[in-house]
């Protein structure tokens, strides 16, 4: 093997990763090592003979495991966003290591000893506010982790870390084969009628690079529901595209659910909580079980009767069809058909006025630009994980420099799906580090020469990462436990909701969206018909994800001990009782794809999306009616909000901000739910 390119800081302008020198056969070393030497560093302070000091203790702990922060950090983006079967059996091993490595650290009884020393003097050491409040977090977290635990207790602790940490490997890997082994084949282009030609080309150029020569492929996307689903006249198709999509996993991921789910209860009464939900919840801003149960029991009803109106008025232009019930894969097709008659809005007239570069550069970056002063410069002299991600170095107003975004947009085989943002390099003022963050989506790659076409879906959620990648911008802390997107799970998505806004402010709008071939703006008051015609989805929308949130919810309030014999039946059981179990709404993920919960950090955790928007719709009512100028209310939402991090209390943060605490009316005005 060649020097592992790991084992020294990159040389590199922001210590961007040297992705050019990287290797498959690199990871495994660098973990073994990087393990091997932050376990002798927390060594050598436990070995300390002098009293525990912020210094020699919490200092310490900060700046350790350098080499496994590095390789970790690439190592995630990469088995994420370009996947290899070697990759795959890396992965494998390392993450139940990396768990026993967690533990190995926050179970050491002489580790905690000397924080809790510190913790019980606290108010004596004369602490700043956010080194106090490393102390603090340091404190709980050991704590939740299982520190204070008698011997064989940690030793069952232990056990289940590890094993929850492979079985959520192998889950995140059965999904990603089961999205490429289900993606629909077809024979024809006649298939795909409703699709625009640039669709059709694309779907026969994806074939191709599938090895299916002569026919047309449809790749699945993460959710339930498949964009094409909108356009295919074919009722069969739809059918088949959405069975597709809802049957992944089944066999394989059903069994891993159940067993996930027992070992997380089994863990949560370990650790003194009556279920998994009820410990995730009480270190998130919302607190107790309770709160976030009231406020999903508040949107069910309304969010249900909403989504029958909606299925009222879509049997109507169904029974033009001669059918005579709305299913589900009927649901997208009819949305789009009354969007076009009662608000004359096409979603295909839309697709030529966004252009990907044309959103990126004159949209997203025009927006950070009129909000926080910032400019971009692409650098083609650095190396991306993939050829087909971009680096771009960021500038102050004043022409500081910043930090480094890494932009990965188009989909293929080997990404999962959905979308995301990492940090590859976080902002420290203690390690002198600035900041290297990544936005990875999965937009279509077109037939070769043809432009990259965007659907109003895929705006919004360029713009919503990109608000990830400004919160990891902005960091402007000291210890890496805070830095940037390092919050609560129901605080991480309010940032980014945040940064949606302005897809629509009438002045970015009006820099990006032009038609690809014509230059002409989009047409006058297009917008507003679309937001209108949002406004008529708003019922499907929230139904589907509400069913996705309480289902995640079901899987994670299940006591220590209760037996669940069939995954399929514990969900559809779940749906019914949480009164979301609409047969024609599908959630927006089922169990045997949930990756985000069976896969990922967000276990009784998938209702941040919905308590972060109540943070997200009040702050954007503040944006457009403080009566200050766009700059100067970004400075304001920058440097009270986005620069703090975990340095302080996110809510202090926001009223900071707002100037009070959180209302939901604004949330409920924008779902139509009051």
């Amino acid at each position: 093997m060649t020097e592992n390119p790991f084992f020294r800081p990159s040389t590199l302008d922001y210590e961007l990763p040297p992705f050019a020198e990287i290797r498959e056969e690199h990871y495994l070393p660098a973990y073994e090592r990087g393990m091997a030497e932050q376990l002798a560093e927390i060594a050598a302070i436990t070995a300390d003979r002098s009293l525990p000091t912020f210094e020699n203790t919490l200092v310490a702990l900060e700046r350790s495991g350098e080499l496994l922060r590095r390789v970790d950090a690439v190592f995630r983006n990469q088995s994420s966003s370009d996947t290899t079967d070697l990759l795959d059996e890396v992965e494998a091993k390392v993450s139940p290591l990396l768990a026993a490595h967690h533990d190995a650290i926050h179970l050491d009884r002489a580790l905690f000893a000397r924080i809790e020393a510190l913790y019980r003097t606290r108010t004596e050491l004369g602490l700043d506010p956010e080194s106090l409040r490393l102390l603090e977090r340091r404190y709980t977290g050991f704590e939740r982790s299982g520190a204070r635990l008698g011997e064989a207790e940690q030793a069952r602790l232990r056990e289940l870390n590890a094993e929850l940490a492979a079985l959520g490997t192998t889950f995140q890997q059965n999904v990603n084969a089961a999205t490429r082994a289900n993606a629909l084949v077809l024979d024809s282009a006649a298939e795909l009628a409703g699709l625009s030609e640039g669709a059709i080309a694309g779907a026969a150029e994806n074939a191709r690079v599938l090895g299916h020569e002569d026919k047309y492929v449809l790749s699945l996307k993460n959710t339930s529901g498949q964009p094409e689903l909108a356009q295919l006249t074919d009722r069969s198709v739809r059918e088949r595209l959405l069975a597709a999509s809802l049957g992944r996993g089944i066999e394989a991921n059903g069994p891993i659910a159940i067993r996930m789910a027992g070992l997380r209860a089994e863990r949560a009464a370990l650790l003194g909580h009556p279920s998994h939900a009820a410990y995730v919840v009480a270190d998130e801003t919302a607190g107790t079980v309770e709160a976030v149960s009231a406020l999903l029991a508040r949107l069910v009803g309304p969010a249900v009767a909403n989504a029958r109106r909606e299925a009222a008025e879509l049997a109507a232009a169904a029974a033009a069809d001669g059918i005579g019930e709305i299913a589900a894969h009927d649901w997208a097709y009819y949305s789009e058909k009354v969007r076009q008659s009662s608000f004359q809005v096409d979603a295909a007239v839309l697709r030529p006025y966004f252009e990907l570069e044309r959103v990126l550069r004159d949209g997203v970056f025009f927006a950070a630009n009129l909000a926080y002063g910032l400019s971009f410069t692409e650098r083609p002299d650095l190396t991306a994980h993939h050829p087909d991600a971009r680096v771009f170095e960021v500038f102050e107003e004043d022409g500081t420099a910043l930090g480094l975004f890494v932009g990965d947009f188009h989909a293929r085989a080997s990404k999962r799906g959905g979308a995301w943002m990492d940090s590859l390099v976080e902002q420290s003022a203690l390690t002198g580090r600035r900041p290297v963050v990544l936005n990875n989506l999965n937009i279509p790659l077109p037939a070769p020469g043809e432009p990259v076409l965007m659907s109003w879906d895929e705006v919004r959620t360029l713009f919503h990462e990109f608000g990830h990648a400004l919160h990891g911008l902005f960091s402007e802390v000291r210890y890496p436990l805070f830095s940037g997107t390092s919050v609560p799970r129901d605080f991480v998505e309010f940032p980014s909701q945040v940064n949606e806004m302005w897809m629509v402010r009438p002045e970015v709008l009006a820099n990006y969206a032009r038609h690809h071939e014509t230059g002409e703006p989009l047409p006058a008051g297009l917008v507003e018909r679309m937001t209108a015609a949002e406004g008529f989805g708003q019922g499907f929308r929230t139904v589907e994800y509400l069913a996705a949130t309480l289902l995640d919810w079901a899987w994670h309030t299940v006591p220590q001990g209760e037996e669940i014999a069939d995954a399929e039946e514990f969900e559809s059981r779940a749906l019914a009782a949480a009164g979301v179990g609409v047969d024609a709404i599908p959630p927006r993920y089922r169990t045997t794809y949930f990756q985000h919960v069976f896969a990922s950090g967000y276990s009784a955790a998938y209702y941040a999306y919905i308590w972060s928007e109540v943070l997200d719709a009040d702050t954007v009512q503040w944006f457009e009616g403080n009566g200050r100028p766009v700059r100067e209310s970004g400075e304001v939402f920058r440097r009270e909000l986005l620069a703090r991090g975990f340095s302080r209390d996110p809510l202090e943060s926001f009223r900071a901000v707002v100037g009070r605490a959180p209302e939901t009316e604004p949330l409920l005005a924008r779902r139509g739910l009051l």
